[in-house]
């Protein structure tokens, strides 16, 4: 389901009324959390959080007029999914989180590349999303970006 949206309170307001305040929740744990330097708005048709050009002018390389994404989250048909930049890039943190999940809920975790598909919308784990959001500054994500496109280039 995509929202025709042109802020994240649009964004929320539009949204079947029962999700509602998990997104609200959503939205100000990452608020919460996230460290500073990102921007949070719309971007893709979803509540996104990104590297401002004003930090980082270069912009997203497959459409540079685009700011640098890195998280953002959806309300779609059967799930709320959050997308999370870093965890696709960062064996590292992708470790980390797949062994984290188990320790704060009981269902299987549902998760893609870089999305992670919540289908009980009332047990979504704030507290690990909180901690995931403490996990990666704005300048270690642009390092990451940058390496990680300069290895794809090389191939």
């Amino acid at each position: 389901m995509h929202y025709d949206a042109s802020s994240p309170e649009d964004y929320i307001s539009q949204v079947p009324e029962e999700r509602q305040d998990i997104l609200k929740q959503l939205r100000a744990t990452i608020n919460d959390n996230l460290p500073k330097g990102f921007e949070e708005g719309i971007q893709y048709k979803m509540i996104g959080y990104y590297v401002p050009h004003s930090i980082y002018p270069n912009g997203y390389h497959c459409a540079p007029e685009e700011p640098l994404p890195f998280m953002s989250f959806a309300s779609q048909k059967n799930s709320i999914n959050l997308y999370h930049s870093g965890i696709y890039a960062n064996p590292e943190l992708h470790k980390w989180f797949v062994e984290e999940y188990p320790k704060h809920s009981k269902y299987k975790l549902d998760m893609g590349k870089s999305c992670i598909r919540f289908k009980r919308i009332n047990d979504i784990p704030f507290d690990l999303i909180a901690e995931l959001c403490t996990k990666m500054t704005v300048e270690q994500w642009i390092d990451l970006y940058e390496t990680n496109l300069k290895n794809s280039r090389k191939k």
